[in-house]
Formats: structure tokens, sequence, C-alpha cells
């Protein structure tokens, strides 16, 4: 089976080396795959298994692939890692295509994970109270912000304090992009405001002032 997996590995550096200088380092009882210190995909057993983010999974379940499963203490784990079959790797233009997506989204996601030290309050529009808030709903730091976007998170406070009005999205939107609630793009605000009254039924004022 080593012998497979080594074989399986250096089919993938060629076939990826348009991303970058690959390395390697022991993960999952096979290999896992990285450019510039980001890991992208893993091999084990013989087989190739592309990294999914959040917003890779449909992607890859659409095109059929199956989660890795990864047996823990005998534990079987379902990992966010997509499997590679053979017409697959026969579609060289198209597996890459993924890689690259895997390897674009990965990096995303170390970059955000890199962030997650900063105190909510610390970006713009968020106060102490709506801090409070934020953490009383499950989001305890900037990652987590950023995972759920300014819309789900704005439901998620609902949840916890029902009196909240359009200006509370437009500040937890601008936290996001880098913008005062005010200083919002017109497109960006346009979306929210259709967004807000088509779903918060009826609009309430808003209970805190970020």
């Amino acid at each position: 089976m080593q012998g497979t997996t080594n074989a399986r590995v250096a089919q993938a550096k060629a076939c990826f080396s348009a991303l970058g200088r690959i390395t390697t380092r022991s993960q999952f009882g096979g290999y896992g795959l990285l450019v510039d210190g980001i890991m992208f995909a893993v091999v084990a057993e013989g087989e190739m298994y592309l990294r999914a983010t959040s917003s890779l999974e449909s992607v890859f379940r659409a095109r059929g692939m199956a989660n890795m499963v990864y047996s823990k203490r005998g534990t079987p784990i379902v990992m966010r890692y997509y499997y590679v079959d053979e017409a697959l790797w026969q579609q060289r233009q198209e597996l890459f295509a993924l890689a690259w997506q895997a390897m674009r989204e990965a990096r995303k996601e170390v970059q955000v994970k890199k962030q997650s030290h900063e105190r909510l309050k610390d970006l713009p529009n968020i106060d102490a109270a709506l801090e409070r808030l934020l953490w009383r709903s499950g989001i305890c730091g900037v990652y987590e912000l950023r995972l759920q976007g300014a819309k789900e998170t704005f439901l998620r406070l609902q949840r916890e304090q029902r009196r909240l009005g359009l200006k509370v999205l437009l500040s937890l939107a601008g936290a996001l992009a880098g913008y005062h609630h005010a200083a919002l793009p017109t497109e960006l605000r346009s979306e929210l405001l259709t967004w807000f009254n088509a779903v918060i039924i009826p609009p309430r004022q808003d209970s805190l002032c970020p």
C-alpha cells in the first residue's frame, strides 16, 4: 500500500505542479499535499482526496465525490476531504481546476483563522454591547463572524434579542467589509435593505447603537 501511496503522491505533484512547489507531511495515516504551507489535498491508502471548505463542499458533492472517512481509535470520522476517482484523474483540466479551487479556499480559510485572535469590538461598528450579544449567540471571535456572514449572524442575534433593526444588520456588514455602517457601498446597502424587508417582518427599531 505504501508503494501505491508514494506513486499517487508523485502523480499529484506532476499534475498540480503549476500550483507551486508541492511539499508533503504526514497526515491521516498518509500524506498531506501542501503549497506554501497550505494543505489542499491528502493521499492515503493510494487514493487522493481534495480539501473542501464550506463553500466548496456543494461543488464536490454535486460532482458525486464522496467524503474521506478516517478511523481514529476505531471510530470512523467523516472528513471534509473528497475522493478523486479514476475517471476524474483522466480529466486533467477539470481536476486541476478543482485542486486550484481547493488551494484558493484553503488559503482564504487559513487567513481568516489568523485573524481570529482579534476582538470583535476591534472591528468597525462593534461596541461592547453588540460584542456581548454576539457572544451570547455563540459568535465569540472574528473568525466565527466571517464564517456566518452578516445575514446569518443577524438572525442568530434576533433569537437572543428580538428588537433589532436594520442598523444592526448594516453594522455587521460594515464590520465584515471594513466600513462604518453609514458608508456602506450603495449596492451592498441596497441588497441588505431588500433582504431585511423580505425576511424581517415587521421591521423593528434598534435597541443597540453600534
